[in-house]
């Protein structure tokens, strides 16, 4: 038998749910993804859970999407397969994090690319090993204008954003707290035990008062256009994977960006 996509870990009051593709460098596969947003979904209604860890087995905290099972199932997808395909699995999802109930910790170390950026920062703290690093190589390797979810500007400030996302160059964990994205950076010994050190100390505020304290905070950014921008750019992507650009990356083959994206 297989090993299971996800492991799930009970601390108390804390529940930290780990991406277990070490193999794939945690390369989200959409079984990965279904797993996840069920995993999501259990936890909000398990009552004796207050604070979620989303972590990851191995070296790395996520490649991005499993462009390997991409090109060998969707890449003839249409556009409205295509559509409605990222919607679900790539755009909601994400969104489902964003909106959770309980506040979320990402646990991250290694490589932090495109889809594992995004799905990083959809969680409300961010606490990365010293070898953690974080890249959206999207539009340079593929074609496509960066990932599902243009959180980037949002975590890290527009003229950072636009950088990262034009260059496709890397961040240091160092430089990411520098710019507000991460809030604390740990050794990769103490990255388990400190990302747990401060899920626990959240979670022993009230869940009812945590609960209303994040809608509101999550509001502050709703009322400045978050949510609208993130969705018009959603469909500015979809646009993207129709231009003359994206075919060729297609045409070559979607898993040779990988490769493409491997420059520091």
């Amino acid at each position: 038998m297989s090993d299971p996509l996800l492991l799930i870990e009970q601390l108390g009051a804390v529940r930290r749910i780990w991406l277990n593709r070490p193999q794939a460098r945690n390369a989200q596969s959409q079984q990965m993804l279904d797993a996840l947003d069920d995993a999501f979904e259990a936890a909000r209604n398990d009552s004796a859970t207050r604070v979620v860890v989303l972590a990851a087995k191995g070296a790395h905290f996520s490649a991005g999407h499993d462009l390997k099972q991409a090109q060998a199932e969707r890449a003839e997808f249409t556009v409205e397969e295509r559509w409605a395909y990222e919607e679900q699995r790539y755009f909601n999802y994400c969104m489902h994090i964003w909106d959770f109930p309980k506040p979320t910790i990402a646990q991250v170390q290694g490589a932090c690319v495109a889809a594992g950026f995004m799905l990083a920062n959809m969680c409300d703290l961010v606490v990365a090993s010293e070898d953690a690093f974080f890249s959206d190589p999207v539009t340079h390797t593929m074609g496509a204008a960066a990932t599902e979810v243009l959180i980037h500007p949002w975590v890290m400030g527009l003229r950072q954003a636009k950088e990262f996302l034009f260059t496709g160059e890397r961040i240091t964990a160092a430089d990411a707290k520098a710019m507000g994205m991460v809030n604390r950076v740990s050794t990769t010994e103490r990255l388990d035990e400190d990302a747990i050190e401060l899920a626990q100390r959240i979670a022993e505020a009230p869940p009812f008062a945590l609960r209303v304290l994040k809608k509101s905070l999550n509001r502050s950014v709703d009322v400045q256009g978050m949510r609208e921008a993130l969705s018009a750019h959603f469909d500015v992507h979809q646009l993207s994977h129709v231009s003359e650009e994206y075919r060729q990356t297609k045409d070559a083959g979607l898993a040779n960006a990988i490769q493409k994206g491997a420059r520091p």
